[in-house]
């Protein structure tokens, strides 16, 4: 069935190359590949270089802050350090949630959708249930939207009434799905849909490892890299905990961490105390980061359960570094269990663990063979299991579902 999809999002990559929601642009351009019309609703960003419309996806970017202070409504802004809402956040969401609901609104009237699609329950699965105006509801989670909802009790109440309105619902992560049942959706319509990766973006290249090397002016000294906002559930510290004890035992060891966020300052008092074996290097763009990740002997994603529980779904730049065949070692949290398989296609150690984080780095360093055969089966195990076609194929399957149980 040819649907005509409103996508509500907060999140959207604000120019080619952007970290930032990364996977929605994928996401909406394959639903589009596959021959349906996509809206996407968003927040209006200052960095936005976006036209009307590119690869069958037709943007409506609304206005909300009357002054620039409030503009933190979505895009990684209202939360501070990936634990707290910030006070701007609260804020600025009535503003926001009334100029996405009238936005969403307008477009499902206007182009007749036949399908509203929510991104993040909170605050996406909102605005998109308050605007479908009867029509079918599909609400997307990426793992942010369940934490806040577990965290607030008003934010909880919103998440269950969008979930009853919901004629289906998908996660990144079983761990996600677990949660948003937990918070009142229906264990019957709702299913793990992982995100996908680029392939042919994201591959192994001699050329292009050589030249990063050789721009970071280090030849063949071992490398590890690691990406993603400075946020606690990332784990930045207990890698660069680890790249302390590696320090005497694996000679010339460079740690290259790319990402800006709250924690700069910490993470770089940290490295600091290396002695410059680690270095933090900013934000880079999802081609500069996939860069990198062919550039390294090991990508590591350290992933935690910060204090307060927040955990990343399924990170795409996990699926990312593992699809350039660069050997990947993980925390065992969220859905990157399910992404990768201990000794068959990377290796997973226990989360804030920092002497199991090195010992791990170490054996892959020590052992390139066994480095070389992860890398390559995890390219083939993302290659068959993750093309973001069939994660378009399985939001169809929704859009359908959602549709029937409209009739019904």
């Amino acid at each position: 069935m040819r649907h005509t999809v409103v996508m509500v999002a907060t999140s959207y990559p604000r120019f080619p190359g952007d970290g930032v929601g990364s996977f929605m642009e994928p996401i909406a351009k394959s639903v589009a590949a596959r021959g349906h019309d996509v809206h996407l609703v968003a927040p209006w960003h200052p960095l936005i270089t976006r036209g009307t419309c590119e690869d069958g996806v037709t943007f409506h970017f609304y206005r909300y802050a009357p002054v620039p202070a409030l503009n933190v409504f979505g895009y990684a802004a209202g939360l501070r350090a990936d634990t707290n809402l910030r006070v701007s956040a609260w804020l600025a969401a009535p503003l926001a949630l009334a100029a996405g609901w009238l936005t969403a609104l307008r477009v499902a009237r206007r182009h007749h959708a036949t399908v509203l699609h929510g991104h993040w329950v909170i605050p996406g699965g909102v605005i998109a249930a308050a605007a479908r105006g009867g029509r079918p509801l599909v609400i997307s989670l990426h793992g942010s939207d369940v934490y806040v909802a577990e965290r607030h009790g008003v934010l909880r109440h919103a998440a269950r009434t969008a979930f009853s309105n919901a004629g289906w619902v998908t996660a990144c992560s079983d761990d996600l799905r677990q949660r948003a049942v937990a918070l009142g959706a229906n264990p019957a319509t709702i299913e793990t849909v992982p995100y996908g990766v680029d392939v042919a973006r994201f591959a192994p290249s001699e050329d292009t490892r050589r030249r990063v090397r050789r721009e970071l002016g280090m030849g063949d000294a071992p490398l590890v890299f690691s990406a993603g906002r400075l946020v606690r559930k990332k784990g930045f510290e207990y890698l660069i905990e680890a790249a302390g004890k590696l320090a005497d035992r694996v000679p010339g060891l460079r740690v290259v961490i790319a990402g800006s966020g709250d924690l700069h300052g910490e993470l770089e008092r940290q490295a600091h105390a290396t002695g410059g074996i680690v270095t933090l290097v900013g934000a880079r763009s999802q081609d500069e980061v996939g860069e990198l990740s062919v550039a390294a002997d090991v990508v590591v994603v350290p992933s935690v359960h910060d204090a307060a529980g927040n955990v990343d779904g399924l990170p795409n730049f996990a699926l990312e570094a593992l699809a350039t065949s660069t050997p990947v070692v993980a925390s065992r949290v969220g859905g990157l269990p399910h992404a990768i398989t201990d000794g068959v296609t990377g290796r997973l150690v226990p989360e804030r663990d920092a002497p199991a984080l090195a010992a791990a780095i170490e054996s892959l360093l020590r052992d390139p063979v066994t480095a070389r055969r992860l890398g390559d089966a995890a390219r083939t195990e993302v290659t068959r299991r993750f093309g973001w076609d069939m994660t378009a194929e399985r939001f169809e399957y929704a859009y359908d579902c959602a549709a029937q149980r409209h009739k019904d």
